[in-house]
Order: structure tokens, then sequence, then C-alpha cells
């Protein structure tokens, strides 16, 4: 294992321990969304409430990969084996069913859950 790889796997750990402050952070800017659109608010609002959403989920998104990768060991920054083996161990698939849920999660909101602002045409001479 390699010098790199332990200050990798050290990095990734401190990222990942803020997983759930970010995760609950997630759900507070998708209740916001949630709750402008019950309110139909117009549609600046809800493309930035849209936009807070996506930054936190990829914020989660972000920490959940750190703490994967953290899970699977020193060993598994260098040689993808080992990597293939941490994702079959129970902890393992737990973090790799949360990446890939979030994962999804952001994919559905960019492409169905932030509404498009029209560009502003400009005047002809």
């Amino acid at each position: 294992m390699s010098r790199e790889a332990e200050v990798r796997h050290h990095a990734d750990q401190e990222v990942g321990k803020s997983f759930p402050q970010l995760v609950d952070r997630a759900r507070a800017a998708e209740s916001e969304l949630r709750r402008r659109q019950a309110a139909r608010a117009g549609v600046p609002e809800l493309r930035e409430a849209a936009l807070a959403y996506d930054r936190a989920l990829t914020d989660a998104l972000r920490a959940a990969e750190a703490a994967q990768r953290a899970t699977l060991g020193v060993k598994a920054y260098d040689d993808r084996i080992r990597r293939r083996k941490g994702r079959a161990t129970p902890e393992g698939a737990k973090w790799t069913q949360e990446v890939d849920r979030l994962r999804t999660l952001r994919e559905a909101n960019r492409l169905t859950g932030i509404p498009r602002v029209p560009r502003p045409v400009p005047a002809a001479r």
C-alpha cells in the first residue's frame, strides 16, 4: 500500500464523518423545495430551491463516496480486486447502495426537478 493511499484514506474518513449532517441538509432542502411547489411559487423561486437541493445532494453524495472508499480499506485505493471484495462485504454493500440512491435522486432532480427559466430575447435593431 502506498503512502498516497494512506493519505487519501484518512482524508476520506474525515469527509465521510460529515455524511449525516449533509444528508440532513439535503432533506431540509428537499422539504423546502416541496413546500414551494405546494405553495405554487413562481419559476425563479422554484429554480432557486431546486438548485439548492441539487447542491445539497451533491455534497451528500461526495461524502457518501468518501465514506464508501474509506470503508473498502486502504488497499482498495491501489487494487481494483480489493475494491470489488470490499463492495461485497455488508458494510461496503450498504455504502454502495447509499451512493447509488443519492445519485439517482440527484439525476432525477436534474432531469425533471429544476425548472428552466427562459432566456431573454434581445431586441431586434
